[in-house]
């Protein structure tokens, strides 16, 4: 294995929505059963004298916005070494829902680009983003499915914009599972396309864990 983009020492925190969540403020406490807890059992298996303290802020639910709402007391405040945020779903369904405060396109990249600038500021910390996903294959147009296909392009360019104005790592979670379906059926990887299964999460844990390795 090459070389990690954590050090000895580091406190990395990820924060996002239900993906990242994933029942850490429950009985999977205090990193959730998902992406999360699979990397670090990955880079403890991969380089058991490193040692990492990790957080989880995910909060399901999330969109930008919240995300925006709480960054001084749930990023700042913890000066992580290093950040991952994974984002953009609940953003997009509520703007293909036409919620009153829902967060389009252009709401989103407002939104993110000044998280990002601000945890510069603050921080100046490493930072890995990694972009929304949806786990179908469906372009029919008839279907709700399609229509989030459609969409989602738009909070994918988004993420990998401000992924090369910001100087951050990304992993191009939407790439990775449209790969992965080229070989298998979407249940292989969750019950509906948003909310993965531990062969999904996993599949989410290894192409972090790709991306942060040199």
């Amino acid at each position: 294995m090459g070389e990690l983009w954590m050090r000895d020492g580091d406190r990395m925190l990820f924060i996002g929505d239900s993906i990242t969540d994933c029942g850490r403020r429950g009985a999977e406490a205090p990193l959730g059963g998902g992406y999360v807890r699979w990397f670090t059992d990955l880079v403890t298996a991969a380089k058991p004298s490193l040692r990492v303290s990790y957080f989880n802020k995910g909060i399901s639910g999330n969109r930008v916005t919240d995300l925006l709402h709480r960054w001084q007391d749930d990023v700042i405040y913890h000066r992580p070494d290093r950040l991952s945020i994974k984002i953009g779903i609940n953003d997009l369904h509520s703007h293909l829902g036409g919620a009153p405060d829902s967060v389009s396109p252009e709401r989103f990249a407002e939104v993110y680009d000044r998280i990002l600038a601000w945890t510069r500021t603050e921080l100046g910390c490493p930072v890995v983003l990694l972009t929304p996903f949806y786990i179908s294959t469906d372009r029919s147009g008839q279907t709700f499915r399609s229509q989030v296909l459609e969409l989602i392009p738009a909070y994918i360019q988004t993420v990998e914009r401000l992924s090369v104005a910001y100087g951050t790592r990304l992993v191009r979670l939407h790439e990775v599972f449209q790969e992965q379906l080229k070989y298998r059926d979407a249940d292989t990887f969750c019950p509906e396309p948003v909310h993965p299964n531990p062969t999904g999460h996993l599949v989410i844990a290894q192409s972090l864990l790709a991306a942060l390795t040199d």
